[in-house]
């Protein structure tokens, strides 16, 4: 008699834990549980981010007539060479006699990183000299000024300007 009233409480338990578990489980029903998809069983796909290729894309469609018009350059951007210590800003000239403000020697260019807001030079070589070009400009040939970027601060898709005297273009993106 004992071992049947000792089944039949194992036997009430049991079934009074399952109640409260399926209770429990009725009550957040309503409410998708935490890192769950949505109702429709399927994720919602996030929007896919833009390349820093697309970003400086986007950036020259926006602003590339501006200095075409005011400044006499079309502006090829900034990439990251020898191994992302340095930058190397590429522009085209379009007409030599607006763009002969790049060139003035009497001018320090620099870069500004638009995250830390550093400052980044031209570094100047003890054979070379600076590492710009200063020469005469030529209508439609690319020219280049190579920027220093200690330790890599400036990464891959981040943000820069870049000021020649009152030549200034924000918002560069590093290719």
């Amino acid at each position: 008699m004992r071992g049947v009233a000792t089944r039949a409480l194992g036997a009430a338990l049991r079934a009074s834990l399952l109640a409260a578990a399926l209770a429990g489980a009725a009550a957040q029903a309503g409410e998708p549980a935490a890192g769950a998809p949505p109702a429709g069983g399927q994720a919602r796909p996030r929007p896919p981010r833009a390349t820093a290729a697309a970003e400086a894309a986007r950036w020259h469609a926006r602003h590339g007539h501006y200095f075409e018009r005011n400044w006499g350059v079309d502006v090829v951007g900034v990439r990251r060479v020898s191994s992302g210590y340095m930058l190397r800003f590429n522009y085209r000239v379009v007409d030599p006699g607006r763009a002969a403000a790049l060139t003035d020697r009497k001018v320090r260019p620099y870069l500004i990183d638009e995250a830390t807001h550093t400052a980044l030079a031209v570094p100047a070589m003890e054979n070379v000299g600076e590492l710009r070009q200063v020469a005469p400009l030529e209508p439609n040939r690319t020219y280049f000024m190579i920027f220093g970027n200690p330790g890599g601060l400036v990464r891959k898709g981040g943000h820069v300007t870049l000021v020649i005297g009152n030549f200034r273009a924000e918002g560069l993106v590093v290719d």
